[in-house]
């Protein structure tokens, strides 16, 4: 049950007036609720338990990094009947949630849930579930839903007793089994689907990541649509296919961070790079260490010849072009006498500038010789002007007209470098025959 706190005031003669002026909407009446000062309004309701008149206070507020939601809450003053209900006070959602909680501490209990009328709950553990649309809205914690759960099975308790004492027997088995898991003496699964997508578990570290807390969004099926409401609109667009979901979309999934193991999320996209091909990026993010990663893998088929792009670098600006760079790319600065190998770095999609930084913390940084009181003098000045080799994908700032500061070769590999690649032993053609 929740608790409305505040000093309550009637509805004031201005706001009568203007919620009697025909015809009546109900968005409007809100509106001039949220625009006096966030004060509950108090109007009079017809008791449905004694049917005598009791008093309905009205809130509209919201939720932090969620959403507004109007609170009601009913008092009659003849027969102490008293109820709570919430409603969303925006529209249904364009997805579905689903929420999944680990429940591992009497911390969690006080967690504040939002549970709309279309959200069904669950419990694994006890093989427990509430279906939609059987309860109304609540705003309430993890033990408050708990409580009216174990209040909804006692409900009709005596007259079980009196006539079916054997499954009287075994709801109170279940009731028990209910109570404690208030005390959290072991973990517990709450599962709370909201199809309208208006439902709210609180994350106390917010905005930080809650670590026992998973939130999915997913796409209503016709059956969710129609329980709620809501008429389909006749698509005759063809699906797409996989591939042009991967270009629109930024999949996720999960994975371990290389620093510290600690689950995170990588994200991969598929992007066309002008005047280039399709590649994809995958990106990986540690809430835990802050350890950021990327990576790139090629979109495409290994091409028939290699690569090889020279830039002769003249000005600063240079250091901002883009540049991919494959797992299978070797760099060579030959006025360094310096060669960077295929698989050192791995694919990286990136600037010019940030690759010789990523070379510096894989070598300069761990080879004090490089640098420092043993550097020489004319290894530092050679840093002034330099020319680039690279085996991969190097901005054209001048495209689609050639760059005057850069060649671009084709050339076949060498049976060692097909090796490398694992090409050799590679059957393409007739691959089914024995």
């Amino acid at each position: 049950m929740c608790e409305v706190s505040g000093a309550f005031r009637p509805v004031t003669g201005s706001l009568l007036a203007k919620l009697h002026s025909p015809p009546f909407d109900l968005l409007k009446f809100f509106k001039l609720l949220k625009d006096e000062d966030q004060q509950p309004t108090v109007i009079e309701s017809l008791c449905m338990n004694c049917y005598e008149n009791g008093s309905t206070r009205l809130l509209l507020t919201k939720i932090p990094f969620f959403k507004e939601i109007i609170i009601s809450s009913f008092t009659c003053p003849h027969c102490n009947w008293t109820n709570t209900e919430i409603q969303s006070a925006g529209r249904i959602q364009e997805q579905g949630v689903l929420y999944t909680l680990q429940v591992k501490t009497k911390e969690d209990m006080n967690r504040e849930v939002v549970k709309s009328d279309s959200a069904s709950t669950r419990i694994p553990q006890l093989d427990f579930e509430i279906p939609a649309f059987t309860q109304n809205g609540s705003l309430s914690t993890i033990e408050g839903l708990l409580d009216r759960a174990v209040a909804g099975l006692e409900q009709d308790q005596p007259i079980r007793k009196a006539t079916d004492p054997v499954v009287a027997e075994k709801i109170e088995e279940f009731i028990q089994r209910f109570k404690k898991l208030k005390e959290v003496e072991e973990e517990f699964t709450l599962i709370i689907d909201d199809s309208s997508g208006n439902s709210f578990i609180e994350n106390p570290f917010a905005p930080e990541k809650d670590m026992a807390l998973t939130v999915t969004h997913y796409k209503r099926t016709p059956e969710h649509n129609a329980a709620l409401g809501i008429e389909e609109e006749e698509n005759d667009e063809k699906p797409g296919s996989d591939l042009d979901t991967m270009r629109n979309e930024v999949l996720v999934f999960n994975t371990n961070c290389p620093e510290c193991n600690a689950p995170a999320n990588t994200n991969m996209k598929l992007v066309q790079i002008q005047h280039f091909k399709e590649v994809i990026i995958m990106a990986t993010n540690c809430d835990s260490c802050r350890h950021r990663t990327n990576e790139v893998k090629s979109g495409g088929a290994t091409e028939e010849l290699g690569t090889r792009i020279t830039l002769h670098l003249t000005d600063p600006s240079d250091m901002s072009r883009d540049l991919l760079k494959s797992e299978t790319c070797s760099v060579l600065i030959p006025e360094l006498e310096f060669e960077l190998g295929m698989a050192a770095l791995g694919g990286k999609f990136t600037t010019l500038e940030g690759l010789l930084k990523d070379i510096k913390d894989l070598i300069v940084s761990k080879k004090p010789f490089m640098c420092g009181d043993s550097s020489t003098a004319d290894r530092a000045e050679k840093l002034e002007l330099f020319g680039l080799t690279i085996h991969t994908f190097l901005q054209n700032v001048y495209a689609p007209d050639p760059d005057p500061e850069m060649k671009i070769e084709k050339y076949t590999r060498t049976f060692e470098q097909n090796e490398d690649l694992g090409l050799n032993d590679m059957k393409t053609e007739g691959y089914a025959e024995k």
